[in-house]
C-alpha cells in the first residue's frame, strides 16, 4: 500500500476508487513474514529539530492557541518549566533513523502485498509516554505488529493489520507509540464509484455563523487550574468545541505549520521537479496538462471529483490534532494525555463544520495516577459522527499528588536504546 491510498484512507474510511482483485491466500502468508520485525523509520518529516517555533507554529497551524504550546514565557511557569509540543507533534516532527533494514530476502518475498486491494486506514491508536521539548529529535521505527483475517457477508474477506511505530527522542526514550490500523477488503465494485456526488456543499446564514463564533468564544484551555481528578464525576459532560466551517486557509495553516506528508511531501519550483523524479507516480496531470501532487484531491475540487468526490476534505491526521486539542484544553497544564483510540468513518468537506462533544465514562486509579475515561466524537453540521474517538487522561489528584508520567515496557525501552545505539553507530561512520 501506497502512501497516497493512506491518506485518502485517512480522510474517511470510504475510499472510492475501484478494486477488482481478490485477497490472495499466498498474500496473507506472505504479510505475515513481517509480523515482529522492527525497522528504521527512513522518513524526514517537515521538521527535524523540535524548537519553540515548531512548538508554536504547529499548535496555529491546527487551530490551537493553548499559551502552554504558543507562549514561551507562560510554559516556563508550569510544572514543565518551559513549552512542550502538542501530543500529535510526532506527525511533522522526525528525522530518518540509521539502522538495519529487514532481511533481503523478506523484503523481497513481501513485494507489492496486496497489490490491487482495497486499503484504507479505518483507525489509529496513540500512547504517549514524554513531552517533545525545545531541542529534541525525534526518530521512530516499527512494523507490523499483528494480521487478523475475517470474513462477511458484505464486504467479503478482509485482512486487518497493525502497523506498530515507536517515537523515541535522541536520548532513546519512547516518547509515544503509535498503531495504525489497516484493513483490506474484497469490497469490490459492490461500492459505486461517486455515491457521494449528491452531497451539496456546505452554506451558511450570518445566524448561524454567529452561532458557531459563539462556540468559539466560549473555548479556551483549562491552564494553569487544576482539574483535580476527586472532582470529576462519571457522567460529566465536557464542553462543546468546534472546528469549522473548514476551508482551503485551514488547510494551508495546517501545512504551515509542519505537516509536510514526508516522504513525499509537497515542494514548489526545482523542489518540487526534484522530487517529482524520485517520486513520478505520485504526480498526476491536472486540466492544464501540468503535474501535480495526488494529495491536492485535500485542496482542488476538480480533482476530488475526478475521483468520485463531490469537493475536497481534510486529512484525518488533522481530526486527529483537533481531537487531541478537545483533551488538552479540558485537562489543563497539569493533566496527561495517557493514550487515545480514533477512527475516521465520514469524509469532513470543504464547508463543513465539526462539533467536538465528550463525557466521562469511567474514573480509577491507574499506576499511582488517578485517571479518567473519556467517550468523545466530532459531529458534522449534517449530524454524522465522522470521527468517534476514546481517551484515557491522568489529571493531577489532591490525594496522590501531581501525574506521574508513565512507563513503557522494559523490554521496548531496551530495543529504543539498541536502536539509537545502531544509529549513532552508523551515523559516526557516515553511513
Amino acid at each position: 500500500m501506497t502512501q497516497t491510498h493512506q491518506a485518502e484512507g485517512q480522510a474517511g474510511n470510504d475510499d472510492v476508487r475501484e478494486y477488482d482483485h481478490a485477497i490472495k491466500d499466498e498474500d496473507i502468508e506472505r504479510a505475515k513474514l513481517l509480523l515482529g520485525l522492527d525497522a528504521p523509520a527512513s522518513i524526514d518529516e517537515h521538521h527535524q529539530v523540535c524548537t519553540v517555533d515548531t512548538i508554536r507554529q504547529f499548535a496555529i497551524g491546527y487551530g490551537d492557541d493553548n499559551p502552554l504550546y504558543t507562549d514561551p514565557d507562560y510554559a516556563a511557569g508550569t510544572r514543565w518549566g518551559g513549552p512542550i509540543a502538542p501530543p500529535m507533534i510526532h506527525t511533522s516532527l522526525s528525522r530518518r533513523m540509521l539502522g538495519d533494514p529487514i532481511p533481503d530476502d523478506i523484503r523481497k518475498a513481501t513485494k507489492g502485498l496486496f497489490s490491487g486491494v482495497h486499503i484504507f486506514v479505518s483507525g489509529q491508536d496513540t500512547e504517549w509516554y514524554k513531552p517533545v521539548r525545545p531541542g529534541d529529535v525525534l526518530y521512530g521505527f516499527g512494523g507490523l505488529e499483528s494480521i487478523e483475517v475475517k470474513n462477511s457477508e458484505y464486504a467479503g474477506r478482509s485482512v486487518i493489520r497493525v502497523r506498530r511505530v515507536v517515537r523515541i527522542n535522541q536520548r532513546a526514550e519512547i516518547v509515544a507509540i503509535e498503531r495504525t490500523i489497516l484493513i483490506a477488503t474484497e469490497r469490490k465494485k459492490s461500492r459505486e464509484r461517486g455515491k457521494y456526488m449528491n452531497i451539496e456543499p456546505a452554506s451558511y446564514t450570518d445566524e448561524q455563523i454567529a452561532e458557531i463564533d459563539e462556540i468559539y468564544a466560549n473555548e479556551g484551555p483549562r491552564g494553569a487550574e487544576p482539574r483535580w481528578f476527586e472532582d470529576v464525576e462519571v457522567g460529566e459532560p465536557l464542553p462543546k468545541m468546534v472546528k469549522g466551517p473548514l476551508t482551503l486557509t485551514d488547510m494551508i495553516c495546517f501545512h504551515a505549520g509542519g505537516y509536510g506528508f514526508g516522504p513525499y511531501g509537497i515542494g514548489s519550483a526545482r523542489v518540487g521537479y526534484k522530487n517529482r523524479m524520485k517520486k513520478p507516480k505520485f504526480y498526476i496531470k491536472n486540466a492544464a496538462g501540468i503535474p501535480d501532487v495526488a494529495q491536492r484531491l485535500h485542496w482542488e475540487n476538480e480533482w476530488a471529483q475526478a475521483i468520485g468526490n463531490p469537493m475536497a476534505y481534510d486529512y484525518g491526521v488533522m481530526r486527529e490534532c483537533w481531537l487531541t486539542h478537545y483533551l488538552t484544553d479540558w485537562m489543563g497544564d497539569d493533566g496527561w494525555l495517557l493514550r487515545q483510540h480514533d477512527e475516521m468513518r465520514k469524509f469532513n468537506y470543504i464547508g463543513d463544520t465539526q462539533f467536538i462533544t465528550g463525557e466521562v465514562v469511567g474514573k480509577r486509579v491507574e499506576n499511582g495516577n488517578g485517571v479518567v475515561d473519556i467517550e468523545f466524537r466530532a459531529t458534522s453540521q449534517r449530524g454524522e459522527v465522522t470521527a468517534p474517538a476514546t481517551a484515557t487522561v491522568a489529571l493531577p489528584s489532591r490525594e496522590l499528588g501531581p501525574v506521574v508520567l508513565p512507563e513503557p515496557d522494559e523490554e521496548l525501552k531496551r530495543k529504543a536504546v539498541a536502536f539509537m545505539a545502531r544509529h549513532n553507530e552508523l551515523a559516526r561512520r557516515g553511513k
